[in-house]
């Protein structure tokens, strides 16, 4: 069985980053991607992934210090991980910031952050089914390794059984 046009998307983690030195991640040239936040749950424990956000249109210094990660019930243990794509050439702004997308996207609802809730039903198949996301660095809890192939319906209908020696 062969796939084509598949969707490689690299990500590159680097982290972790506190609150109070979320400015590193401004740089107008670089600083676009993907996030993780770990930090204190009261279910799930402590320095566990509670968020995956994106910024695309801003850095991520400026996206996350948007949010209320200071309001939390222990701001000073939160860890950031910060993901910028990678490639071959930079593409152009509106296909980076659609890698961006699919990546969250894919990676939300492969790895279910407790403060990701939302969006875990609503997976658009149509646009995720050829993504592969591979991820390098420091990145924490996530798999190494994510495949829309997987984790959408594309290979739901597809009929096959246990190899066979003849």
């Amino acid at each position: 069985m062969e796939y084509h046009n598949v969707k490689l998307i690299h990500i590159d983690w680097t982290g972790p980053y506190l609150l109070t030195n979320i400015t590193d991640l401004m740089d107008e040239e670089i600083d676009y991607g993907i996030y993780q936040i770990y930090g204190k749950h009261p279910v799930y424990g402590s320095n566990v992934l509670l968020y995956i956000g994106k910024a695309d249109f801003q850095t991520l210094g400026k996206r996350i210090s948007q949010e209320n990660w200071w309001d939390t019930n222990d701001s000073s243990t939160i860890m950031i991980y910060a993901g910028r794509l990678a490639g071959e050439c930079t593409p152009e702004e509106s296909n980076w910031s659609k890698e961006i997308d699919m990546a969250e996207k894919l990676l939300i609802y492969v790895h279910k952050p407790a403060y990701n809730s939302k969006n875990l039903s609503n997976i658009p198949e149509m646009d995720l089914k050829d993504v592969h996301i591979l991820n390098w660095g420091s990145y924490r809890a996530l798999l190494p390794e994510v495949s829309g192939l997987r984790w959408t319906s594309k290979l739901d209908s597809i009929e096959h059984g246990i190899y066979r020696v003849d």
